[in-house]
């Protein structure tokens, strides 16, 4: 929100009193930014942004009743939307992952020193997305697995025949020999001499490696 020349309004919305206080307690410190409410659910948010106008949200994920996801994705729809900064002391790829999809701008962890989470509040709040070190180098990580993974996929199925190619596809529909042959229009015994010839060229012992290549593969 560049131009904001008023103090950035910051609602905190965590289950944990004492972690709600504690940043509190930080960021009202802090000039020019000011805590303008709290909430202890993700239920409680969208009330919560109504009565305070929030321009960035600190959000906790795990809750008992509306998880930070959802809650984070509510608020994502509102117009004008506030920021969000996902705070939390889960940082598993999946979480991560489905935060950014939700629309968080920032995810950190929760043991970021106070300084840190300061910048990252004005931060997000003049249009620029944060994200810890520590989770931007996992995401790289992730990436260049997956990366790695999809090359290494689509070079072991180029020895394949096209044939053979249309057996790996069905394969990783979950298709039996039968309903392979009566795709493909071979029959069962066909259908098995092709498999097994996938098996050897790909060095693979069962049909769920090959289901699990063509998913690498992005495939299936």
């Amino acid at each position: 929100m560049a131009g904001v020349t008023r103090p950035l309004r910051v609602l905190i919305v965590d289950d944990d009193a004492l972690v709600r206080a504690g940043l509190s307690m930080m960021l009202d410190g802090v000039h020019g930014i000011s805590v303008v409410g709290e909430a202890a659910d993700g239920a409680e948010v969208p009330e919560a942004a109504d009565r305070h106008a929030p321009d960035v949200v600190l959000m906790d994920l795990r809750m008992p009743r509306v998880d930070g996801i959802a809650a984070t994705r509510g608020l994502r729809r509102r117009d004008p939307a506030p920021e969000v900064i996902v705070l939390t002391t889960f940082d598993t790829d999946e979480n991560i992952l489905h935060a950014l999809r939700a629309g968080a701008s920032g995810f950190l962890l929760k043991d970021t020193p106070p300084a840190q989470i300061v910048d990252a509040v004005r931060q997000v709040a003049s249009g620029d997305p944060i994200l810890s070190p520590r989770i931007t180098r996992r995401l790289m990580d992730r990436a260049a697995v997956q990366a790695g993974a999809y090359e290494r996929a689509r070079a072991a199925l180029g020895r394949l025949s096209p044939r053979e190619g249309d057996v790996v596809v069905a394969i990783a529909e979950g298709r039996s020999n039968a309903e392979i042959g009566a795709a493909l229009f071979m029959s069962v015994a066909t259908v098995k001499a092709h498999v097994s010839s996938i098996l050897t060229k790909l060095d693979l012992d069962n049909r769920t490696q090959i289901a699990l290549l063509a998913h690498d593969a992005g495939l299936a």
